[in-house]
């Protein structure tokens, strides 16, 4: 397993459990023998589906999970498959049966670790512009789903507060409403004090998703760089 992807969701799941009260070690044990198992892919679906049925308190992390798995087949599974695998039919067949899971988040992670190759700092509008390239023509789609963060980019020189009441504002129909806070939070401040998270967390709509996930992020960002 990723040791990245490991320490990320064990700061996600201890983050969550502190702010929801909920006792997460029996399912964060389960779930790392899942990611560390020799299974397929689609195999490790199913059976972190299968721990997420059995835990409602902890639904709300489903799709981010995915994305943990996802990244860390990437960063460790692939490694034992053929060289060119991503690039198979097969490979093609997983991403269309499982193209409605998970969330932007894997973007944002796949941006962390370039960055990390790359020896720079993130940045929202590098992420914007230059890796999810939402002004060209070939990517409306991404344009789209993002087009709230887009405008409100001018936010990460304020504070969580303001991030909060932008993220209030935003429309149900809004692409990005669930992650709005948490993201724009994020490239606002990439190494919060503990101050900071308490901040953070008393302006949060949902404080166990958002802490856990702004968690996530850090983490996954410090063990890069």
């Amino acid at each position: 397993m990723d040791k990245n992807v490991e320490k990320s969701l064990l700061a996600c799941l201890k983050q969550f459990s502190k702010i929801s009260r909920y006792d997460t070690t029996d399912f964060c044990d389960a779930v790392l023998v899942i990611l560390k198992s020799h299974k397929t892919f689609l195999e490790k679906v199913a059976d972190m589906d299968a721990c997420f049925n059995k835990e409602p308190k902890v639904e709300i992390l489903r799709e981010l999970f995915f994305d943990l798995l996802l990244i860390n087949f990437f960063a460790e599974d692939v490694k034992k498959l053929e060289e060119y695998y991503l690039d198979s039919k097969e490979w093609e067949t997983i991403e269309e049966d499982t193209l409605e899971r998970g969330t932007e988040i894997l973007n944002l992670l796949l941006y962390l670790k370039e960055c990390d190759d790359e020896e720079i700092e993130p940045e929202l509008s590098d992420y914007l512009n230059e890796f999810l390239l939402v002004d060209d023509d070939e990517f409306q789609d991404e344009h789209h789903i993002y087009e709230d963060i887009i405008a409100n980019q001018i936010l990460v020189e304020s504070s969580y507060e303001e991030i909060a009441k932008a993220a209030k504002k935003l429309p149900e129909s809004s692409e990005v409403k669930e992650l709005f806070y948490p993201v724009l939070s994020f490239f606002l401040d990439q190494n919060p004090s503990q101050e900071q998270l308490i901040e953070y967390t008393k302006h949060s709509m949902q404080p166990d998703f958002d802490s856990a996930l702004y968690q996530l992020l850090i983490t996954y960002n410090q063990n890069h760089n």
